[in-house]
């Protein structure tokens, strides 16, 4: 089983920087993929970056130049920094793990990005 937690969020405004965290427990050693997925207000659940096992970073468009993910093994974290930041940004940004046999998510951390 693997337990993942968020931290980070906040409320900021237009153009400001964010630094989200994902710290990773329990038995990490089959995670395939961790990610971000971002929840805006009346819209479905997105994918905002992941990254696989071997470190290799997927972006969506909306966020590429902007977001970088990537992680600390020996601390077992994941990040995503997120620079010029814009008010469709704003949303829950949640954490989730995978494996060839589980997936889970963390209770999230709300961004907001205040015009």
């Amino acid at each position: 089983q693997v337990q993942v937690v968020e931290s980070g969020g906040g409320l900021v405004q237009v153009g400001d920087s964010l630094r989200l965290s994902c710290l990773a427990s329990g038995s990490i050693s089959g995670l395939s993929q961790m990610g971000w997925y971002r929840e805006a207000p009346g819209k479905e659940r997105e994918m905002v970056a992941t990254m696989a096992r071997d470190g290799t970073p997927n972006l969506s468009d909306s966020v590429k130049g902007r977001f970088t993910i990537s992680r600390d093994i020996a601390k077992n974290t994941l990040y995503l920094q997120m620079n010029n930041l814009k008010a469709e940004d704003t949303g829950i940004y949640y954490c989730k793990a995978s494996g060839q046999w589980f997936i889970q998510w963390g209770q999230g951390t709300q961004v907001t990005v205040s015009s």
